[in-house]
């Protein structure tokens, strides 16, 4: 009898343990699957020492120390790494963009991935979101996430901000909002947020506001992005193998149309202007930029307001009469960015137009 009972209580223990096995395999086969893309930037930098928070070596640190530096990420998703460069952002290049934009494609077409962050360098990391908020047919989330102090500094961002941006990542709720750059408990539309500052850790801010906040480790939304996006994009990454010359010229207070001549030379097929308040164009400008849209440049008006130039069509310039466009409430960096992917399928000035007001 006690034979038979000590049977029984043996193999009730091992239903129980095998019950428990399934339902552990089951939860962690429901955990999101997250792939992070490293690129370099600070957030993989260091310093020589911990007060160092601006002094540093950007690109140091590659992508599995960074995720070894985190075992808290194991409990929110399954996550695996890849270093895809290890540069500085300033030295980011167009083909860097087109083979980040492929990778992240590639991925994101697979069943066993949920999500992709991107670590970045902040001095470029609103270029890179936009970017991939043009040309990638996903509702899958994509996260550009950076840090404004390296690992090694006291105080040190960068843990918490990629510690979130898997959280976002790997979010249902996330799905279908465009690219997002989450830093500082932040989540920001990559379409509309900027690097407003350079030595804070609240240094990305939108000027539309943010489409939400991550609060120890829950998401919470405020608002969605109304310009088209990923998927509803008339742009594919798949499709571009290249991108044309569009560079930026900077205008002020006395400023003469050496940058301007300069960039025409070089090849350039649009050149964004980057005037002060509404665009504006020095009058001794103008003559100059009318030549050069008549030899097939376009000329796309852009402030370089910090806090959210917004450039109205015909005001301050006969946009119609010049055959110029206007970068709408883009600054000058994105108008680069958007600019770019629009050539690669259209030089028609009035389709440029309508590009920038529906992107």
């Amino acid at each position: 009898m006690h034979m038979n009972l000590a049977k029984f209580v043996i193999r009730c223990l091992v239903s129980i343990a095998a019950a428990l096995a399934v339902s552990g395999a089951s939860v962690a086969q429901t955990k999101p699957n997250v792939v992070i893309l490293a690129t370099g930037g600070t957030i993989a930098g260091a310093g020589a020492d911990v007060t160092n928070s601006a002094t540093y070596q950007a690109a140091k640190v590659p992508v599995d120390k960074l995720i070894a530096g985190i075992p808290q990420l194991a409990n929110v998703a399954n996550v695996r790494g890849e270093q895809v460069f290890q540069v500085a952002s300033e030295s980011f290049k167009n083909d860097n963009l087109i083979t980040l934009g492929k990778r992240i494609s590639a991925l994101l077409k697979r069943s066993d991935v949920d999500g992709v962050v991107v670590t970045h360098g902040t001095d470029t990391a609103e270029e890179t979101a936009y970017f991939l908020n043009l040309v990638i047919k996903s509702k899958k989330p994509i996260v550009v996430v950076a840090s404004m102090r390296p690992g090694t500094a006291m105080s040190a961002d960068g843990m918490l901000n990629l510690y979130n941006a898997v959280k976002v990542a790997g979010s249902k709720d996330a799905q279908g909002r465009g690219v997002m750059v989450v830093m500082n408990d932040e989540i920001n539309s990559g379409r509309d947020v900027t690097k407003a500052i350079n030595i804070k850790v609240e240094a990305f801010k939108s000027p539309w506001g943010a489409l939400g906040m991550v609060v120890e480790g829950q998401n919470y939304w405020f608002r969605r992005l109304d310009k088209r996006h990923t998927v509803n994009s008339e742009f594919d990454i798949d499709k571009i193998d290249s991108l044309p010359l569009v560079e930026i010229a900077y205008a002020g207070g006395n400023v003469n149309d050496t940058a301007y001549r300069a960039f025409a030379n070089a090849g350039a097929k649009a050149i964004i202007h980057a005037g002060p308040g509404n665009g504006s164009v020095s009058g001794t400008l103008v003559p100059v930029l009318r030549a050069l849209r008549g030899k097939g440049i376009q000329i796309i008006r852009s402030s370089h307001v910090n806090a959210g130039g917004f450039v109205l069509r015909n005001a301050e310039q006969p946009d119609d009469k010049y055959d110029w466009v206007v970068a709408h409430d883009l600054n000058p960096q994105k108008a680069r960015i958007l600019a770019s992917v629009a050539l690669t399928s259209t030089n028609d000035s009035k389709e440029l137009q309508r590009i920038f007001m529906e992107y």
